[in-house]
């Protein structure tokens, strides 16, 4: 059985500002009709022996997650909620801990939620090799063949052809290779190098590994990490079909990424080459790269005129933009923000949002929508003595309204049912019935039916202190 984990708790920096923390790229339809974590699990849907997947991400994304998967049919066997980010050796020592209670001798196929992958019968093929690997004990990687002298990924040395170690010398398998050394990214005439030589590939953060053997080497080469994973894992608890990883716990878990926790230091690395057309998306100029450009080299999302505009990204969110007589630029408009950088320095844009941070910039962490645990919130007009924002909570979801300061709000549905408990008495609306109150009060909202709640929320006065719906449960 292999057991495919889900790694969904990035934040896509660089690809801002159509990505922020709260709703990063794994999230978006950047592609196709589907978003990135949704593609992520449709593309295993033929491969014979693929269990119920497991996912690993940010609370802040619970029900967002939940209901991506929803959309396509997925059903996850467990969707594990870290409280802080601890890179990828943590994620995969608590995957591993879950897979070897359902199976003992389960393989787990490690994935990122944000890759592209072009070609999905070259990219079983390799999962098929990783496969006979992964089941004598070896731990595997997948390096990504370059096309390019890429600067921006680190890259994988390989060594001598691994089919012997198996004891397989036929042609049914895909090449693979034992691990010579990983190497940092580099300038760009070591990567040219690495191109020429043809004995390089990049790094590509997937792997496969039987739970179990991962496990032995995490607990060798970083005992600390396990120790604090099963801790988190022993002392977590379950609702709605998501498990909190004891905060406590994991938070203090060391953070390192499984590439330096283990594979750079384990005996038994294998790298299966991958050419299928893969990308990680990580900045404008790789979705420039992979969209479909018009007759003048550009690729145009939205609403969008241009003129005399050549080798550009123009992607327009909210409004319409227009763009006249330049070359090799990337444009990104968000109804809070515009991005304007040369194609070839998208990879800058992490440094912008670096800035963002400093500058305490609401915009690096959220959208004008903003995107609760629960559901999320859109501002429809303001002033300074009103507000009016329109509100969807997501199925099955709830939260607990805090003490506000405004004179009055007044809820109006649009869709959905709402149940609210007020002090000690419950209402029951529905469909264009409203609901008023005053400052002070102690409401619990919640959704109890499988289809989204949606009502306009329009509040008289001013309000002072923290948001009264900026809360995540």
């Amino acid at each position: 059985m292999i057991i495919p984990v889900v790694l969904a708790g990035g934040s896509g920096t660089r690809l801002w500002p159509i990505s922020r923390e709260l709703y990063p790229k794994q999230l978006l339809n950047l592609t196709d009709e589907h978003t990135m974590i949704q593609n992520t699990l449709l593309r295993l849907n033929d491969f014979e022996g693929m269990a119920l997947p497991v996912i690993i991400g940010s609370d802040k994304q619970r029900f967002i997650v939940d209901q991506q998967l929803a959309e396509v049919n997925i059903r996850p066997s467990e969707i594990f909620l870290e409280p802080v980010g601890r890179n990828t050796a943590p994620a995969v020592a608590v995957a591993a801990l879950k897979a070897v209670t359902m199976d003992p001798e389960s393989l787990i196929l490690v994935l990122p939620a944000d890759h592209l992958i072009g070609d999905v019968p070259k990219f079983h093929e390799a999962l098929r090799t990783a496969e006979r690997f992964a089941e004598q004990g070896f731990l595997v990687t997948f390096g990504i063949v370059p096309d390019r002298p890429e600067t921006g990924y680190g890259y994988i040395r390989q060594g001598e052809p691994a089919q012997a170690l198996i004891g397989d010398s036929s042609n049914g398998l895909n090449k693979a290779y034992a691990i010579y050394e990983f190497v940092e990214k580099p300038d760009l005439p070591t990567a040219r190098h690495y191109l020429a030589t043809g004995d390089y590939c990049w790094n590509s953060g997937m792997f496969m590994f039987k739970a179990a053997r991962v496990l032995e080497e995490l607990k060798r080469f970083v005992p600390d990490i396990v120790n604090a994973c099963e801790k988190a894992f022993k002392n977590g608890h379950s609702d709605q079909g998501c498990f909190y990883l004891e905060q406590d716990a994991f938070s203090q878990c060391p953070s390192d990424s499984i590439d330096y926790a283990v594979m750079e230091k384990t005996e038994r690395g294998i790298m299966v080459p991958l050419d299928a057309g893969w990308d990680d998306l990580g900045s404008w100029e790789a979705l420039w790269n992979v969209g479909d450009k018009d007759e003048s080299g550009n690729v145009i999302s939205g609403d969008v005129i241009c003129v005399d505009v050549e080798g550009s990204l123009v992607n327009a969110q909210s409004r319409l933009v227009t763009v006249l007589g330049v070359k090799n630029l990337s444009v990104v408009e968000t109804p809070d923000a515009v991005l304007v950088s040369s194609l070839s320095n998208t990879q800058g844009v992490k440094k912008i949002v670096e800035t963002l941070k400093v500058n305490h910039r609401k915009e690096v962490q959220a959208h004008k929508k903003i995107i609760q645990s629960w559901g999320f919130i859109e501002t429809v007009d303001a002033g300074e003595n009103f507000q009016v924002r329109k509100v969807t909570v997501f199925p099955q979801a709830s939260f607990y309204l805090k003490n506000h300061s405004y004179t009055a709000v007044n809820w109006m549905i649009l869709e959905g049912e709402a149940r609210l408990n007020i002090d000690a008495k419950s209402v029951e609306l529905s469909t264009h019935q409203s609901f008023s109150f005053e400052a002070g009060k102690s409401i619990k909202l919640a959704n109890a039916k499988q289809t989204p709640l949606v009502f306009i929320e329009v509040a008289a006065g001013s309000q002072t202190g923290t948001d009264h719906l900026d809360v995540n449960l």
